[in-house]
């Protein structure tokens, strides 16, 4: 069982940067596929990054790519998102997943892939 918490959301401008931050529990955390996703109001979810359990594997959605950044340290069982160079269109309540399996990147898209969900946490990217 992994739960995982996410922090760092806020109201930013357009332009600025925000740090979202995963926290797991568990000690296999460092045997996890971790994605965030993301979910605007009236939208279904979508997939933004995904790293693997080593963190020597990113991709990104095309949405986001040159502008967010996924990592993670397995000492303190966290993974984050850096976000610079926000839009408006940003704005959604980001979601940490985490999946046990090595997959491709066309199912580590996919919500189903994921094992466990964190809470949420909101972004809002003012123009």
């Amino acid at each position: 069982q992994v739960q995982l918490v996410e922090s760092g959301g806020g109201l930013v401008q357009a332009g600025g940067s925000l740090r979202l931050s995963c926290a797991a529990s568990g000690r296999t955390f460092s045997t996890y596929g971790m994605g965030w996703f993301r979910q605007a109001p009236g939208k279904e979810r979508e997939f933004v990054a995904r790293i693997s359990w080593t963190g020597g594997r990113t991709f990104y959605a095309d949405s986001v790519k040159g502008r967010f950044t996924i990592s993670r340290d397995n000492a303190k069982n966290t993974v984050y998102l850096q976000m610079n160079s926000l839009k408006p269109e940003d704005t959604a309540v980001y979601y940490c997943a985490a999946d046990r399996s090595t997959t491709t990147q066309a199912m580590a898209r996919m919500t189903y892939t994921y094992d466990y969900w964190g809470q949420g946490t909101q972004v809002t990217v003012s123009s």
